[in-house]
């Protein structure tokens, strides 16, 4: 409910004793700014980074900003939330469709799904 610079939030992602989940507006439509602090906890932390987006890995593959912030997380949960497909009995996801993905690993070459 408030607004901070990237340092300010850097700041504040370091002090907390946590890993770190860019979602909801979907990070992926303003790549540039999750960009600067991710790249800001990669370099600095040891920090895990997650992602949630209403898009596909495989699309994000193909638009060089949304994938060079796809480059800087850790996992990625994709597709968009689907109320028809809800389950609360799912791990870290809210609809059947959607994917939980070892971004590390599948960008070096077969998708690799995470089991939760």
């Amino acid at each position: 409910g408030e607004t901070v610079s990237v340092d300010e939030l850097f700041s504040r992602i370091v002090e907390a004793d946590m890993n770190v989940t860019f979602t909801g507006g979907d990070p992926m439509l303003h790549p540039e700014g999750f960009i600067v602090l991710a790249t800001m906890i990669k370099q600095k932390t040891d920090k895990t980074i997650w992602c949630y987006t209403g898009y596909l890995f495989e699309d994000l593959l193909q638009h060089s900003l949304r994938r060079k912030l796809l480059e800087l997380c850790d996992v990625l949960v994709d597709g968009r939330y689907v109320e028809a497909e809800r389950d609360l009995s799912l791990h870290f996801r809210g609809s059947r469709n959607q994917r939980i993905i070892n971004v590390q690993k599948s960008l070096q070459g077969t998708l690799q799904l995470e089991e939760v």
